[in-house]
């Protein structure tokens, strides 16, 4: 590690004939262990030996970024310079052999020369790349080569664009199974639908922060996708801007999925009979509650199969102002494992209870964040009196994490003890607070403990 904090490599030839000589290994192994090692620092090694001025030509991963042009921006006076790092990257592509790229990531600024990054992006397409990761900061638009689109040897696509992402008229993409897309704008609907169509294999599919306003309705077939993830965007837009647009989802052998954000979309997952894991995790602006309350509900019926679901933010609060559509949330027949990475306050509790009701048998329940200090389950007595009944007859395995040991927090766990008849463990992860006051934490631990338990064999633990 030098003074700077970055990791440096020492290649050294030893000389010839010299039985540490790194020179004499195959050349297999010797791009195998160019592989972990920067492109820039790869192309210095043909300083070495004659034979090292031939081998970085053709090491199978190239990895260019010109973050190090700015790097350093502030402490000089001077602009950074665009052409060293044209230059390398025209010097690394026009040096190398005609052996195939299996890694090509670029991370750069189109401003300064478009038409090069287009030819570099070419290049790695007819070395038969397999897997191309493009981060590019666009101040107008750009367009892909259209070969991108026509590779018969991608299997991972990455592409990060802050633009209008114009798809060719042709997409066939054969071997390609992992998509990745961030902070693009769907054209149209024609286009979206014939990229998600012409990835006969796709496994894996992300969308962070891309712009649906241009789409009104699109629909996701895959009988081979297994994970799925979603990240949306926030609409900033006035009132009366384009409508949301409507996702569907029919991928039967889904195993993955994860919505994250602000659930301006409507999304209707129709088929994913596979579905073993679920993550939600949904903003809800204030002055969109029900319209987006609506779409949460919409999207956790097509959950009903799920088996693990993590819920997080305001997921469960959007039940609260779901209203009448309450009613329409699935059983959740198939979920064993529940996990609220979420603080459960007032406004949530009731709402928590009810979603319950629709987990008949549910084995693990994890709290991660605890209760607000607005719950008062002592006044009130909710908890005992709507118990939800997978507590009573399923519930095996409760961890309650950032546990403070309030008195409606004590309520609550001494509830679950009393009433949970199969209970084997309940796990407390107490916060700091408590752990640095012995004396309550003493009392605390003997109110659980010597509580009568409704399973005689349940075993509380603090940690």
């Amino acid at each position: 590690m030098s003074d700077t904090g970055q990791t440096r490599y020492v290649i050294q030839d030893t000389g010839r004939g010299s039985d540490g000589d790194i020179s004499q290994l195959p050349d297999c192994i010797l791009h195998h262990i160019l592989s972990f090692i920067p492109t820039k620092d790869v192309v210095k090694t043909a300083i070495l030996s004659k034979k090292w001025n031939n081998v970085w030509t053709s090491v199978s991963n190239l990895d260019f970024d010109d973050a190090l042009l700015y790097a350093n921006e502030a402490d000089t006076r001077d602009p950074p310079d665009e052409t060293c790092f044209i230059n390398f990257v025209e010097r690394v592509l026009s040096l190398r052999d005609a052996s195939n790229i299996k890694n090509f990531r670029l991370s750069c600024r189109v401003f300064f020369n478009a038409s090069c990054i287009h030819s570099w992006i070419s290049s790695a397409i007819m070395h038969n790349v397999q897997t191309l990761d493009l981060c590019l900061f666009v101040d107008d638009s750009f367009v892909l080569p259209s070969s991108v689109f026509r590779s018969q040897t991608l299997t991972s696509l990455k592409l990060e664009m802050n633009c209008l992402l114009e798809f060719p008229t042709v997409i066939y993409l054969p071997y390609l199974k992992t998509l990745h897309l961030s902070l693009v704008t769907f054209a149209n609907n024609g286009s979206t639908q014939k990229l998600f169509s012409g990835c006969p294999v796709l496994e894996e599919l992300t969308l962070v922060d891309c712009e649906w306003l241009n789409l009104k309705s699109i629909t996701i077939t895959s009988s081979t996708l297994k994970r799925l993830t979603i990240d949306d965007l926030p609409y900033f837009g006035p009132p009366d801007g384009p409508k949301d647009c409507k996702i569907k989802i029919y991928t039967s052998n889904l195993v993955y999925l994860k919505y994250t954000g602000y659930p301006s979309n409507e999304i209707f997952v129709c088929d994913v009979s596979s579905l073993v894991k679920a993550y939600i995790s949904v903003l809800i602006p204030h002055e969109k509650q029900k319209e987006v309350a609506s779409h949460v509900v919409n999207l956790l019926k097509g959950l009903s199969k799920v088996a693990f679901l993590n819920v997080s933010d305001h997921t469960i609060e959007s039940v609260v102002f779901a209203g009448n559509m309450l009613v329409d949330l699935p059983v959740f027949k198939n979920l064993t494992r529940l996990d609220l990475t979420m603080e459960i306050g007032e406004s949530t509790i009731e709402a928590l209870m009810k979603f319950l009701n629709c987990c008949p048998n549910l084995q693990s329940l994890y709290f991660s964040e605890g209760f607000n200090h607005d719950v008062c389950f002592v006044d009130n007595g909710l908890i005992c009196s709507s118990l939800p009944k997978c507590i009573s007859s399923c519930l095996k395995m409760l961890t309650f994490k950032n546990f403070d040991g309030n008195d409606s927090e004590i309520c609550f766990l001494k509830c679950i003890l009393r009433h949970a008849s199969v209970l084997k463990k309940m796990n407390i992860l107490c916060c700091e607070s408590l752990f640095g006051d012995p004396n309550r934490l003493n009392v605390v631990k003997k109110a659980l403990q010597t509580v009568s338990k409704g399973s005689k064999s349940c075993v509380v633990m603090f940690s």
